[in-house]
């Protein structure tokens, strides 16, 4: 626990102690330790002079700042109609076969997980997908293959 609060008070005195500064220190936990745990909400809260509750609440209200421990590359595809229309579910299939695992799940030995999210923006080149914070559109099954290969040998 002393690295978290210490991580916790290194970001608020970058980025303030005031209610603006919330987003930006949660983010900085979600670089730092990929997920933002209980303890590391506590000590926002602590840290910043508010209720546990509305930390809490901002953390699991935006998709990408994740409470639970997801993989070292967290894939997440575009849940929107367009990408539906453009073939987003076998590209979810093509992901779920080569890592072996399912919508919302982690991989044994936690390199992947896999999510889909609400719309990337990317809806005019769907389907798409975010690798941790670097987006790929106009997928197709050989691309998709190709990605995760790549990420695969990292």
């Amino acid at each position: 626990m002393p690295e978290i609060k210490e991580l916790v008070k290194g970001l608020a005195e970058k980025h303030g102690r005031n209610r603006e500064s919330l987003l930006p220190i949660l983010q900085g936990i979600i670089a730092e330790e990929r997920f933002i745990s209980d303890a590391a909400m506590t000590e926002v809260a602590r840290e910043l002079d508010m209720s546990a509750a509305l930390v809490y609440g901002t953390a699991t209200f935006y998709s990408f700042l994740d409470t639970k421990p997801r993989g070292k590359y967290v894939i997440r595809i575009c849940r929107t109609i367009t990408c539906d229309m453009k073939g987003k579910k076998q590209i979810i299939k093509n992901i779920e076969d080569l890592l072996k695992i399912k919508v919302g799940e982690t991989t044994k030995d936690n390199k992947f997980t896999l999510l889909e999210t609400n719309c990337l923006g990317w809806c005019h080149k769907g389907p798409a997908m975010l690798i941790n914070s670097t987006p790929y559109d106009s997928l197709d099954e050989a691309k998709v293959n190709e990605i995760i290969m790549e990420y695969i040998r990292k």
